[in-house]
């Protein structure tokens, strides 16, 4: 079986890589820059991209099964890119998000639905995955983290469920390596439910080191934010710290047990995981 990774070298993405070929499953990784991917050598790397349908018919000729990480901001050629992987693959893992599931009309939520929607449309045999909050986010705090142990933002009482990029990986990888997991929709989460304010205390716990949170207006958080994303995104993860905080707080599910037969990696181990990033060390 060969399983066609669209997005290998994401954090996600390299999880997917790594444990699909430690399962000894044959692995082929769409790339921009194969001379950059730093994938292991026995993986096989094609040369292509989403927007370029041609590339990604060629790099999907041939293989079983295609973990798929969204990286767009549009939903727009989700229809296009879903039709030209049913052409030849038979089995998809889609890395979506919670969002999808939420009922709300934001722009994260309209583009996760999309692209499910989009690919429900095809005759693949799809499962979803759907996280609440990735761990890996919170590597944006890592800068002021190593400058001065001081994280600001808004919304430091708000309640969410981290997951380990690992563990959203083994889910993927169960679903396109075994059956049963055909129109899954996963719900994923981490094992504990911290408030932002716990997660920068866990941080230093772990690396050894006195941080503090501060909090910051909606406003203020929101001028950062949009210089990293577009501020309609901006304002629809602001609106979901704004719920979570005051009348939606997440919960744990135990899906990751339930799907792979092992518990959900901890935020401190998550924090373990990447302490050089936070620590600059």
């Amino acid at each position: 079986m060969t399983t066609l990774v669209i997005g290998a070298t994401g954090k996600v993405g390299r999880h997917v890589t790594a444990q699909l070929a430690e399962r000894g499953l044959a692995v082929r990784a769409l790339v921009r820059r194969p001379d950059q991917a730093g994938l292991p050598e026995s993986v096989e790397q094609v040369h292509g991209d989403l927007s370029d349908l041609d590339s990604l018919r060629a790099a999907a000729h041939g293989a079983d099964s295609v973990f798929l990480m969204w990286p767009l901001m549009s939903a727009d050629p989700a229809a296009r890119i879903a039709a030209t992987l049913a052409e030849s693959t038979r089995r998809l893992v889609l890395l979506s998000s919670a969002a999808a599931r939420s009922g709300r009309d934001d722009a994260i939520s309209r583009v996760h639905l999309a692209v499910e929607q989009a690919v429900e449309r095809t005759a693949l045999e799809w499962t979803f995955l759907q996280p609440h909050g990735f761990a890996a986010n919170t590597l944006g705090w890592a800068r002021q983290i190593r400058e001065d142990g001081v994280v600001r933002g808004a919304y430091g009482s708000v309640v969410s469920t981290l997951i380990h990029e690992a563990d959203m990986a083994a889910v993927a990888v169960t679903a396109l390596a075994e059956d049963g997991h055909v129109g899954a929709k996963y719900d994923l989460t981490g094992p504990q439910a911290l408030s932002h304010v716990d997660q920068v205390r866990v941080v230093g716990e772990v690396i050894g080191r006195p941080i503090r949170w501060e909090e910051v207006s909606r406003a203020a958080a929101r001028e950062q934010l949009v210089k990293q994303i577009p501020a309609a995104y901006a304002d629809a993860m602001l609106d979901a710290y704004a719920r979570l905080s005051e009348a939606e707080p997440d919960q744990p599910t135990a899906t990751v047990a339930q799907v792979t037969g092992r518990p959900a990696r901890s935020y401190a181990q998550w924090v373990a995981d990447h302490a050089a990033e936070f620590t600059g060390q």
